[in-house]
C-alpha cells in the first residue's frame, strides 16, 4: 500500500483535482492530508472525499513529518496540493519498486504550468539538478517505509525540509526518477517576479542553509519575500 501524504494551507482551489485523480487511481492505497490552519475552507472540503484529515502547525516540515507518523503504507509519495498528478502514477510507483528491489525511492520527472521562457528553463534546469542527485518536494518524492524511517524521516523544519531528506536518501541507497508520466507543478510562486531575483535568492537560502544558519531564519527570509509581493 502507498501512503499519499499532502500537507496543505489555504488550498481550496487547487485541492480537489488532485484528490479526485489519487481517488481514481487509489484503489487499495491511502490518502493523507495534513492541514496547517486553513482559513479558506480546506479542510472541509477534504471532508467530500475518502481521505484522512490531520491538523497540525503550519509548516511543511511539520505536516510532512505528522504524516508519516501516522502513515500505514508500506510506500510513502509525498506530493504537494497544487500538483497535477499524472494517471498511473501509483501503480508506476508500485510497478518500479516491486520489480527493483534495491531502488530505495525517488520522485517524478517536474515539468511547470507556466507557459513563459522562464518556466521552460526551470523544467531543463530540474532536470539538470536531478542528474546530480538534487531534487524537491514539488515533484512527488516516494520511498519505501523502511529507508524512510530508517533514514531519519523528514525532520520537523521550517524550510528546506525536502532539501535535507533528499541528501539522506541519495546517501542511503539506489533512487530512481519516474520519467513517463511526469508531473506537472504550478508555477504560480514564481508569478511576478524577475527570474535573476528568484534564482538568487534560491543561491542564497541555500548557501545560508549549507552554512548552517537555523531554518526558522531561512523561513523569515523566504517568508518576507512572499510578503513582499503580495
Amino acid at each position: 500500500m502507498i501512503s499519499v501524504i499532502i500537507p496543505t494551507l489555504n488550498e481550496a482551489e487547487n485541492l480537489p483535482s488532485l484528490l479526485d485523480s489519487l481517488c481514481r487511481q487509489g484503489a487499495g492505497n491511502e490518502i493523507i492530508v495534513v492541514d496547517g490552519g486553513s482559513e479558506d475552507g480546506t479542510a472541509e472540503l477534504v471532508a467530500r472525499f475518502d481521505v484522512t484529515c490531520l491538523h497540525s502547525h503550519p509548516g511543511r516540515g511539520q505536516q510532512l513529518h505528522l504524516g508519516a507518523k501516522a502513515a500505514c503504507g508500506e510506500v510513502f509519495l509525498m506530493l504537494h496540493a497544487d500538483s497535477d498528478f499524472p494517471d498511473g502514477g501509483l501503480q508506476k510507483i508500485a510497478d518500479i519498486l516491486a520489480a527493483s528491489p534495491n531502488i530505495i525511492g525517488g520522485n517524478f520527472a517536474l515539468t511547470f504550468d507556466g507557459g513563459d521562457a522562464f518556466s521552460q528553463w526551470l523544467n531543463g534546469f530540474y532536470g539538470w539538478l536531478r542528474r546530480r542527485g538534487i531534487y524537491y518536494g514539488d515533484s512527488g518524492i516516494f520511498v519505501r517505509r523502511s529507508v524512510y524511517e530508517s533514514v531519519g524521516g523528514i525532520r520537523p523544519m521550517a524550510l528546506m525540509e525536502d532539501y535535507d531528506f533528499v541528501d539522506r536518501l541519495e546517501a542511503a541507497g539506489k533512487t530512481c526518477c519516474i520519467d513517463e508520466p511526469a508531473l506537472v507543478t504550478s508555477a504560480r510562486r514564481f508569478q511576478g517576479r524577475h527570474p535573476i531575483t528568484i534564482v538568487l535568492e534560491w543561491l542564497l537560502i541555500h548557501a545560508l542553509f549549507y552554512f548552517g544558519v537555523p531554518p526558522q531564519y531561512l523561513a523569515w527570509i523566504y517568508n518576507s519575500n512572499r510578503r513582499g509581493r503580495e
